[in-house]
């Protein structure tokens, strides 16, 4: 996956871009048959446009660039995100469930669903936290002008 995006910011070992355009979906949204799936993207408000990554490159503000994002980046991210959360929330209310007694069933059930995402939350900062986690996740950038696949030859 890639984006085009414009420095607005340079820092030592940083900068701050803005994403040129709002990608996602076949871009059949808003026609007829459009399923107007992306819209529950913006349910909790616009995505943000602007935000800092690491780089390495001379940019000065203005600049284009491509931000390229590993294949199953974001699909690995969604599954441990909310995936490992749902998985737990169900297994933790089974196994709530199954250990309750019959009178305090619902009780035991909420109670291990929340254990279960107590588990996932603890989880999921410690994937944060892993280097090899983030690194399968880490974006790149190149100058907009080069093609990727020879700028990752170069490196």
């Amino acid at each position: 996956m890639q984006a085009h995006a414009q420095v607005l910011q340079v820092e030592p070992g940083r900068v701050r871009l803005r994403v040129a355009e709002a990608g996602g979906g076949c871009g059949r949204c808003d026609e007829p048959g459009g399923c107007r799936s992306v819209q529950i993207t913006q349910a909790f408000g616009p995505a943000k446009a602007e935000f800092w990554l690491p780089s390495e490159l001379t940019l000065v503000p203005g600049d284009r660039v491509l931000v390229d994002i590993p294949d199953g980046g974001p699909l690995k991210a969604a599954m441990a995100s909310y995936g490992l959360g749902a998985v737990l929330l169900l297994l933790g209310a089974a196994a709530g469930a199954a250990l309750g007694g019959e009178a305090a069933v619902d009780a035991a059930a909420a109670i291990g669903g929340a254990l279960g995402l107590a588990l996932a939350y603890g989880l999921n900062r410690l994937l944060f936290r892993s280097r090899n986690w983030r690194a399968q996740l880490t974006m790149k950038l190149a100058p907009e002008a080069t093609c990727l696949h020879s700028f990752e030859e170069t490196r």
